[in-house]
């Protein structure tokens, strides 16, 4: 009897090490530290200048490689009402932000600048108003909005800005026959 209780015991100690390293899930990084804030200075428009060509010194977003970062980012762009300017990414007072022409430049440095310094014209600067992971957060969801995020990263667009509402959302309805029509 005891030889069965303990033989039950192992297997039962076995079989939740095996579902302990099975269960592996995801690793998301939601509080990873934001990559270092460009510097405003460091940010070039063009590649013309005077003397040597300088190398570029290209700063990477980790958040763009992280769909939670980028929910959040859109979260924030209507959180900070930047869909006032740009209406969702298409244009309005601002530029829109869903084509291939920008006026700053699409890498994450440039954007990251525009949000902290501001433009002319219009863009206000968000210095001291934003930390450095929201702005980080910020910049993934403006490059997503024209496609520069592999599709698996970018969020979805809203459910007010579709076409037709969603399969999922359509009231159920049951068919009614139509009358027959009697011809006279």
């Amino acid at each position: 009897m005891r030889r069965a209780r303990d033989q039950l015991t192992a297997l039962f100690l076995l079989a939740l090490i095996l579902a302990l390293i099975a269960c592996e899930r995801e690793h998301r990084r939601i509080g990873e530290s934001p990559p270092p804030a460009a510097t405003t200075e460091g940010v070039r428009q063009s590649d013309l200048q005077p003397g040597e060509p300088q190398p570029k010194a290209a700063i990477e977003n980790l958040y763009e490689k992280n769909a939670y970062a980028v929910s959040e980012g859109k979260r924030l762009f209507d959180w900070y009402n930047c869909s006032g300017c740009h209406s969702h990414g298409g244009g309005g007072m601002g530029p829109p932000l869903m084509d291939a022409e920008w006026i700053y430049g699409s890498n994450p440095e440039n954007i990251y600048s525009t949000i902290v310094e501001g433009r002319p014209n219009g863009m206000p600067s968000f210095r001291d108003k934003i930390g450095s992971q929201e702005i980080w957060e910020l910049v993934a969801y403006v490059r997503s909005l024209s496609g520069l995020l592999p599709k698996d990263i970018s969020g979805g667009r809203d459910d007010h800005m579709a076409a037709k509402p969603a399969e999922q959302s359509t009231p159920r309805e049951k068919p009614v026959p139509k009358p027959a029509e009697h011809s006279q």
